[in-house]
């Protein structure tokens, strides 16, 4: 049986709980070993609940914060009722990736930073500088759910419950330890050659048309060996050449990441599958 509190505990750019019945419906019922290289918030990871997966994110502070909720959950939320929901606070707070004294912060302490940042910062949108530093501003939320314990506590069952592999690489490296009989979603940086300007904040990662280009020759290895993966990216003309050999199903989406509310709205994407759907 699924835990339904088995959720997202972080708010991410691009999450997939909007088309989380789309991917659950075309994703293998059945599977060896799951493989996730753009881990994310982890809703689809969180939606199939695998016994065995190995899930990856270049997001080093993201993949700490999964490691401290899989081996540290009760320190992780007294951490978190430390914090204050102020101006003052949450900058004092924001700022410390600044300098050299971040190193010294604990696994549990830079989770923790993590969260409450994602909680109170404004549309909860978890953003960096080229320096890989959080420049989100303040949200003024009134009562941001800053210790989410039953979600902390579910999620942290799942992981202990269950063989869960975390690493921080380059999605070749993931890629390449798939065999036969297991399953990959891959949910890269959004291609975004041909939407509209307002279509933002998949593009900061420095994933171009290079990096979609190597990502579809290592789809094209794991079909070769028996691996089925499902992609989602977004339906520019680009990407449906690239992956035109595979099955392409189009879905609308509403995208909310934009920091200008009336530059939000719907956007076609689309959900590539290797493989026969069940």
């Amino acid at each position: 049986m699924k835990n339904r509190l088995v959720i997202p505990f972080v708010k991410w750019v691009g999450g997939k709980r909007q088309l989380l019945n789309e991917i659950k419906k075309l994703a293998p019922k059945k599977f060896n070993v799951y493989f996730e290289p753009f881990l994310g918030g982890g809703a689809v990871l969180f939606e199939l609940q695998p016994k065995k997966a190995i899930v990856n994110d270049i997001n080093s502070e993201l993949i700490n914060t999964y490691k401290v909720i899989k081996n540290s959950p009760e320190e992780l939320m007294h951490s978190l009722s430390l914090h204050e929901n102020t101006v003052e606070y949450f900058y004092k707070t924001r700022v410390k990736d600044r300098g050299d004294k971040f190193k010294e912060l604990s696994d549990i302490e830079r989770a923790s930073r993590l969260i409450y940042l994602n909680k109170t910062c404004y549309n909860g949108l978890y953003r960096v500088n080229s320096s890989g530093q959080f420049n989100t501003p303040f949200g003024y939320y009134k009562n941001p759910n800053i210790v989410n314990a039953p979600v902390i506590k579910a999620v942290h069952e799942f992981f202990k419950n269950n063989e869960i592999e975390f690493m921080t690489d380059d999605f070749d490296v993931i890629l390449s330890k798939c065999k036969k009989g297991d399953f990959v979603y891959l949910d890269p940086p959004y291609d975004t050659s041909n939407l509209p300007p307002n279509f933002t904040g998949y593009n900061e990662s420095g994933f171009n048309r290079d990096s979609q280009i190597r990502l579809k020759e290592c789809c094209d290895k794991l079909h070769s060996k028996g691996v089925k993966f499902l992609l989602s990216n977004s339906a520019t003309e680009f990407i449906i050449d690239l992956y035109k050999n595979y099955k392409i199903h189009k879905v609308p989406a509403t995208r909310m990441i934009n920091c200008d509310p009336e530059k939000r709205g719907e956007v076609e994407e689309v959900l590539i599958l290797s493989y026969e759907q069940e």
